[in-house]
């Protein structure tokens, strides 16, 4: 069922970058970005298990040399900026190592992955770059300074880059969710009100397809009944 390029997707092993994956594959040959080796490799068993085609990058994106060599050479119609991480405490009590791998994964990565894939969209005058915030990109809450500010600033980052590159044939789109059921919720806590992971493929393949001159440039996410 493929047949319209190539999609690469970052943090591809689980949750939201997984369910993107397998619904991307319906159309595209994917490229799957992730560091864990046997989460990818039943990932890859599923796309093509379904008639896709995937490609596992076993990648720790945080390391921008790692980056530009894995990725060389790629050409991807879409890139799918998904993987992140939340460590949600008072900042006094959080850590260094804490604070510099939620900004590595969170921000920095996402300019090192799209630095090497975007020359190539931009040469080719197409492609469509998604990324994946968060509402805590344009909201506050205690204990999650440093995760808001890297949400923050993959606004500020999608923004200013579709502002950039549009008029060269290349899509910037943000995707903004709140509340969604995946492994950063703590195990055992009711998520049957959440988004699932399944329900933001569906949106980033919903502004993949819009076709002619129009671009969805953000969505946000809420829950339909959010828990009171």
């Amino acid at each position: 069922m493929t047949g319209q390029g190539t999609a690469v997707i970052t943090g591809a092993s689980r949750g939201i970058g997984r369910a993107t994956a397998k619904r991307l594959a319906q159309q595209y040959e994917v490229v799957a970005v992730a560091r864990t080796a046997a989460e990818l490799a039943s990932l890859a068993q599923e796309i093509a298990h379904a008639g896709g085609t995937c490609r596992a990058v076993q990648l720790d994106i945080t390391d921008a040399d790692a980056v530009a060599r894995a990725l060389a050479g790629i050409e991807a119609d879409v890139l799918v900026n998904n993987a992140g991480i939340g460590i949600m405490r008072p900042l006094v009590e959080q850590t260094l190592d804490e604070w510099r791998a939620m900004v590595d994964v969170n921000f920095s990565a996402l300019f090192y992955v799209t630095r090497v894939l975007l020359p190539g969209m931009l040469a080719r005058g197409s492609g469509h770059i998604v990324n994946i915030g968060s509402l805590t990109g344009r909201s506050a809450y205690p204990g999650g300074a440093c995760y808001a500010a890297t949400k923050h600033a993959v606004v500020g980052f999608s923004e200013s880059l579709m502002l950039e590159v549009r008029d060269a044939g290349v899509r910037v789109s943000l995707i903004m969710p709140g509340s969604v059921d995946t492994d950063f919720r703590a195990p055992g806590r009711d998520t049957s009100w959440m988004i699932t992971a399944d329900e933001v493929a569906e949106a980033v393949h919903f502004v993949l397809c819009e076709p002619g001159n129009g671009l969805v440039s953000r969505i946000e996410m809420r829950p339909r009944r959010p828990r009171s």
